[in-house]
């Protein structure tokens, strides 16, 4: 199943590249790229991803739509 995410639209839009995401949020490159696709992904790197993109927690919606 596919997961909506604003993950790519966000980083490219604050002229990131995969790779410094990741090195940001203490993920792989790959791990970027499968939930840029969609894929699943544990919550504790949900939670990296968002914080390295400069969000709250509390915002979690506005990077990741599934999530309530």
């Amino acid at each position: 199943m596919k997961n909506k995410n604003r993950v790519k639209a966000i980083r490219e839009s604050r002229l990131l590249s995969k790779s410094e995401l990741a090195r940001k949020a203490g993920v792989s490159v790959l791990t970027i790229a499968r939930i840029e696709r969609g894929e699943e992904c544990r919550m504790e790197t949900m939670r990296k991803i968002i914080l390295a993109l400069g969000y709250n927690l509390e915002d979690k919606t506005k990077v990741f739509q599934d999530q309530e």
